[in-house]
């Protein structure tokens, strides 16, 4: 019998002894490889859950073009820009955190759906807001039709991010949903946790299984290819744990499902589609070989040591020394000191749901 095997030729970050437990967390190295060689000047548009915005920040303070696509009016102060929710995502759509609403931006930026059929909830003083932005107007909006004008431009926003893109940055963060039960909608929040009223029977709960996050992606990135067949779409996980969970499950529980279903579609994404790859964000904070060391007391937030390790190995890992294009007009990169936000400003509509606990 042969002596020669397989194994024999796995290099050394094959074998958990020489890949993981000799290096430890910092010394950790060839985790990933970009499998593109992008341009010199490739242009990045970022969106997804809270953790998403740490990419962008990352790609501005390395003055990498990232995409922003709706900026601030004018010289709208950056502290307003904040408020107002400007430069946080490529377009301000707010936190997008499962499939299903991925799918519907898809279908508003391509003209499939229209504005009109995204619900608004009106609070009791009159003011507006639409399901897929909960809060992206602190006050919301004057009116419906404000509010119809708002999400039409984001929708042409997220169009030209599509469009003018070359990798398309997606944070995935949550199988845990509401939809409508009449018109199947999704929510961006619970009605009733921050904007409008709950309504058991019009509110559904719906925990999102591999093949309905595998079906929405899939029909998301059909739209999305056939606006611009050339985009790269770059997965990731957050690595984030879930502020709370109406599964019925305990809350660790649910997260480990979260994220081991939404890890294992995005795996399975880049390993079918060329255009589609997977950076392990999430293993570089997740992973039990860490010891939770990259998380906040609060063992969710994660410390900004962490985020720079994750930084570390995604630009290590990025390809960027094609010829440079020098496409004037696309990109416009939004100011420093809104890079430079601390981590616990991130954005993140969930967060909302932490004043319901009375633990």
């Amino acid at each position: 019998m042969s002596s020669d095997n397989p194994y024999k030729h796995i290099p050394a970050r094959g074998f958990w002894r020489s890949g993981v437990a000799e290096p430890g967390p910092f010394g950790l190295s060839a985790l990933w490889q970009s499998c593109w060689t992008l341009p010199s000047d490739a242009v990045f548009a970022t969106f997804g859950s809270c953790f998403a915005q740490h990419i962008s920040r990352a790609l501005i303070a390395r003055k990498m073009n990232w995409l922003d696509a709706e900026p601030a009016p004018g010289k709208t102060p950056p502290a307003l820009a904040k408020k107002y929710n400007y430069g946080v995502f490529s377009a301000r759509t707010g936190n997008i955190y499962t499939a299903a609403q991925l799918l519907i931006w898809a279908r508003l930026a391509s003209g499939q759906v229209p504005v009109d059929s995204v619900e608004l909830w009106q609070d009791g003083d009159g003011f507006v807001q639409d399901l897929l932005r909960p809060k992206i107007e602190p006050n919301g909006f004057v009116d419906a039709n404000e509010a119809r004008e708002s999400l039409a431009s984001t929708a042409r926003a997220f169009a030209r991010c599509l469009t003018e893109a070359d990798v398309f940055v997606f944070t995935l963060g949550l199988t845990e949903g509401w939809v409508n039960a009449v018109t199947g909608q999704s929510y961006s929040i619970c009605p009733g946790t921050g904007v409008g009223h709950f309504d058991p029977e019009a509110h559904v709960f719906h925990n999102y299984t591999y093949p309905e996050i595998l079906r929405d992606l899939e029909a998301a990135f059909e739209i999305i290819w056939g606006m611009n067949p050339d985009l790269r779409i770059l997965l990731t996980v957050s690595p984030v744990p879930l502020v709370a969970t109406a599964s019925g499950d305990h809350v660790m529980v649910a997260t480990s499902y979260s994220k081991s279903v939404l890890r294992a579609v995005a795996g399975d994404l880049a390993r079918d589609h060329a255009a589609v790859d997977y950076f392990p964000s999430y293993e570089i904070i997740a992973a039990p070989p860490m010891r939770g060391s990259f998380f906040e007391p609060n063992l969710r937030g994660v410390v900004a040591q962490g985020v720079d390790l994750v930084m570390t190995h995604f630009f290590g890992g990025l390809d960027a020394s094609g010829a440079a294009r020098h496409r004037a007009g696309a990109v416009d990169r939004v100011a420093a000191s809104q890079a430079e936000m601390a981590a616990e400003d991130l954005v993140c509509e969930e967060m909302m749901l932490e004043k319901f606990n009375e633990a």
